[in-house]
């Protein structure tokens, strides 16, 4: 027992030791540089940062609570004077050091916790031992207060646009240490499961949080009977949407946790979802372990520097890109810049400790979705060097919960899945100076056609979430998000409006909106006789899906059709190239309601497997053609998984079995 205490002291020693040093050259800095704060030798600012620490210590949970009292304004007000005040109050009882006031102690505290973020940075690089003690430092009330449980919980944790493929590569090459010791040592395996169309997140997520996938026909489209753009990454939109097919029963019904999703699984509990955030009854404050993580400067200053360091990052590898010519690549434009560091660090961040906080609550259930690795592969590519170096970070968190389960009041199994994958190639405007909807216009009538498009904004919906959250009033998340979002929230149509065209990576629909009810091919050709024929006929477009009065659902290609009721070919088959699951996926989005009067698919190269996106991503998923609808899941291995996992409502399935079979579904 003597021994085990000794070796203990010593962890802490050696744990606490490089911090203290950290921590006096970081304040020894701040009052070098900062007018109005003097002291006389190194020691006495020694003493100042073992006062500091002792401050912090002791004040800064009671302090935290307190701000977390006041909501989120009084969590922001927290951390920008909660660490100031420690400051001023370790300077001005260390002896020897003169203090001219509160406000250079002010500006100190700032330059300290910056310096003391990089540094730990510096100094934990590839080690969460730092951030690990932290997150069961500002969790140790909540863990006190659990109730202990014998019920395993599960957390599940989305690797939002992994490909099972790219998985099984980086497993194997072992970058992802957390993931391939759990493969290597057989307590887990890894599945593929089939991603239906459309392969895009919103459809994903209908699936596997709700078993109701059939719901979501892409990531955006147009409701005809009302006139309404459905763009799913809109809170109001994805709340819409989750109301026409919640039962009250899905996934995380049973006292589950939803973060970050799109939808919400039923979830009595849900944070940072899209599908919850603008909900009256919501919770619009932040919680006793959410404040002690925004004003501590290990949290949310430390996620602010490497946010920064991200965004520098990001600017480099772009510039790096078009010096070296690689291709395909796209634009990547500043605002891109601020998304990548919110969503590949700040959110990542939030995420971690949210689910760290209600693990050690004993929440049953936890799914969270971290996005870190499908913002960048959109941009850069799903294979490129900075795209699997964000998929490091979530193995990361993976290992840092596996830890964390070892302190939490009942025992908890980790899942890691992912939504669809992803695919590359030029986009459709580079390969031919044209939009897919300048295509159509062209196609149809440019005179007389008034023309409404859908693009690129999938990922703004994260940090419009996140606003709202913190905010819980839509007018300031419109005042605070408007300038970097216009141009990029898709335009209602307006009354009279005759087409609108959506895009979803490589997926594509035309709406002729005047039309009610969806045209069928013989309409089509009737009003717009070059439309069909044009369409087909250009080297960017697979295929195109329409209804025929006599003959059903048909798919046209170049140079044949293929009769999707009786699997009938004339011709060439146009879905030879696009795998097994092609025809069975069209066919079942043909029932889908919202479907447009066209269904497009990009063309996929037989040589490199790469698709040309509707919309200006170098990465992209939601059609047929690549990885984008090979996602994986990891499970513990004495689970076993019913084969085959066809579509997002199969892993549901599976997924509540497993919760069944450990005694967490309540009702059924």
């Amino acid at each position: 027992m003597a021994e085990l205490s000794l070796r203990r002291a010593g962890t802490r020693l050696r744990t606490v030791l490089p911090v203290l040093l950290l921590d006096w050259a970081a304040l020894s800095i701040a009052i070098a540089v900062t007018p109005g704060l003097s002291a006389s030798t190194g020691w006495d600012v020694l003493a100042a940062a073992v006062l500091l620490a002792l401050a912090a210590a002791v004040l800064r949970p009671t302090l935290a609570a307190f701000a977390a009292r006041l909501g989120w304004a009084g969590v922001v007000a927290g951390w920008l004077a909660i660490q100031a005040v420690l400051v001023y109050l370790a300077l001005s009882l260390a002896p020897h050091i003169q203090v001219n006031g509160f406000w250079p102690a002010f500006w100190a505290s700032w330059i300290y916790s910056v310096l003391v973020s990089a540094g730990m940075w510096v100094v934990t690089a590839g080690d969460d031992s730092a951030v690990l003690a932290h997150l069961l430092r500002t969790t140790s009330k909540t863990r006190r207060e659990a109730v202990p449980s014998a019920v395993p919980g599960v957390v599940m944790i989305q690797i939002d646009g992994l490909s099972a493929p790219l998985a099984r590569w980086a497993i194997q090459a072992g970058n992802l240490p957390t993931l391939t010791r759990w493969i290597r040592s057989g307590s887990h395996v890894l599945a593929e499961w089939h991603a239906q169309l459309p392969a895009t997140t919103p459809a994903s997520q209908a699936g596997l949080l709700h078993g109701a996938s059939a719901h979501v026909p892409a990531f955006r489209w147009l409701e005809k009977e009302t006139g309404r753009l459905v763009v799913t990454n809109h809170p109001k939109d994805a709340e819409y949407v989750e109301q026409g097919f919640t039962d009250g029963r899905g996934l995380l019904a049973d006292g589950g946790v939803s973060l970050s999703n799109v939808f919400s699984g039923d979830a009595p509990t849900s944070l940072l979802t899209m599908s919850t955030v603008s909900r009256k009854g919501a919770r619009r404050g932040p919680t006793r372990e959410v404040s002690a993580y925004l004003v501590d400067p290990f949290g949310l200053t430390r996620s602010l520097v490497l946010t920064c360091g991200e965004m520098v990052k990001e600017v480099f590898q772009a510039r790096r890109q078009r010096a070296r010519d690689i291709e395909p690549r796209v634009h990547r434009a500043a605002s891109y810049v601020a998304l990548r560091g919110v969503t590949n660090v700040l959110l990542r961040d939030l995420n971690l400790n949210l689910a760290a906080e209600h693990m050690m609550r004993g929440a049953p259930s936890v799914y969270c979705d971290f996005v870190d690795y499908d913002e960048i592969a959109h941009h850069a590519g799903p294979t490129r060097a900075e795209s699997l170096a964000s998929l490091d970070g979530i193995d990361w968190v993976l290992g840092t919960l596996e830890k964390l389960a070892a302190a939490a009041p009942r025992p908890y199994h980790l899942v890691v899945l992912s939504d669809h994958g992803q695919s590359q190639g030029a986009t459709f405007l580079q390969r031919y100076g044209m939009t897919l909807e300048a295509l159509v216009r062209r196609l149809i009538s440019p005179e007389d056609t008034e023309l409404v498009t859908a693009g690129d904004a999938e990922q703004w919906g994260r940090v419009s979430a996140l606003l709202a959250e913190v905010s819980g009033e839509r007018r300031l998340v419109g005042r605070l998000t408007g300038s970097v979002l216009r141009g990029r929230d898709e335009p209602a149509p307006a009354a009279g409006t005759d087409l609108v065209v959506v895009a979803s990576g490589n997926l594509g629909m035309v709406y002729l909106a005047r039309e009610p009810g969806r045209l069928t091919l013989e309409e089509i050709e009737a009003r717009h006789p070059n439309l069909l024929t044009g369409l087909v006929s250009h080297p960017g477009v697979g295929f195109a899906m329409v209804r025929s009065r006599a003959r059903g659902a048909v798919v046209l290609g170049r140079d044949g059709v293929r009769h999707l009721a009786d699997g009938r070919v004339d011709g060439a088959d146009p879905l030879a190239a696009f795998g097994p699951h092609a025809a069975a996926d069209l066919r079942r989005h043909d029932t889908l309601p919202h479907v447009g009067d066209i269904v497009l698919n990009s063309l996929l190269d037989p040589a490199t497997g790469e698709v040309a996106a509707f919309e200006e991503l170098v990465g992209c998923h939601g059609g047929l053609g690549g990885w984008q609808t090979r996602p994986v899941l990891i499970h513990p291995a004495a689970w076993t998984a019913a084969p085959p996992l066809d579509g997002a409502d199969a892993v549901h399935r599976q997924l509540v079995r497993w919760l069944k079979d450990l005694g967490q579904r309540q009702r059924l």
